[in-house]
């Protein structure tokens, strides 16, 4: 299964051309700079979404060995997701590609990537230790978390900008985690400066809320999993 996630992060980048194309001309953005602002937060998007999802049957793939041996379930989580992040940098290959393609210039606020990207990494991390433990359960949340994704990529500043939003309507993308992080990955790539410190300090604040809740859950169900599964 991480195979699946991997395939999907890697391959983003020949995504984004459909997107770019009708997207493009609504926010009269021409199709090269609309790619390089569509694509970093697309590639995160696919990260965190597609890393999520798989952990909703992480456990439930690795059944047989979880009944033979004892080891701390903690594990597979974080296999899932470390395989979600080196396939998330391998991406990153093909934008920078695509960049100079382009002739975007990437800039030394690049630098500043390791920061969002651990945030990112923090934030999944949490939001799987939960999923997992809670579809272990209750399966009938695996095709639900699936119907939340759709309706959470479209809350999230992918494809359109904040602007694009009407402001008493705008409390609803402020509310959304995914914003924050998208924004910080996003400011250094495609404006080349560093986010707002706003943006990464709920990006922080989210994180380890998913991360203390998630861990939270996935614990107290913890010895109750070899049973379960």
């Amino acid at each position: 299964m991480p195979w699946h996630t991997a395939s999907a992060t890697q391959h983003a980048p020949a995504c984004c051309a459909p997107f770019s194309i009708v997207f493009a001309n609504i926010f009269n953005l021409s199709f090269e700079r609309f790619t390089i602002y569509f694509l970093p937060a697309y590639l995160l998007w696919t990260f965190v979404s597609q890393t999520t999802s798989w952990s909703t049957a992480c456990l439930l793939g690795y059944a047989p060995l979880i009944r033979k041996v004892y080891m701390p379930k903690e594990i597979f989580i974080l296999a899932t997701v470390l395989s979600g992040l080196v396939n998330l940098l391998i991406s990153l290959i093909p934008l920078v590609i695509i960049m100079l393609a382009v002739h975007h210039p990437i800039r030394a606020t690049v630098a500043f990537l390791p920061i969002p990207i651990a945030l990112a990494v923090v934030f999944t991390l949490g939001v799987s230790f939960l999923l997992a433990a809670v579809c272990i359960e209750f399966n009938d949340v695996v095709q639900i978390y699936q119907v939340v994704l759709v309706a959470w990529m479209y809350l999230t500043p992918i494809v359109y900008p904040l602007e694009a939003i009407p402001e008493r309507f705008r409390w609803i993308i402020f509310a959304n985690p995914m914003y924050y992080l998208v924004e910080s990955f996003r400011a250094p790539i495609y404006a080349g400066t560093l986010p707002q410190g706003r943006a990464v300090a709920w990006s922080a604040l989210w994180g380890v809320l998913a991360l203390v809740g998630g861990w939270w859950v996935f614990e107290r169900r913890a010895d109750r999993i070899a049973y379960v599964v």
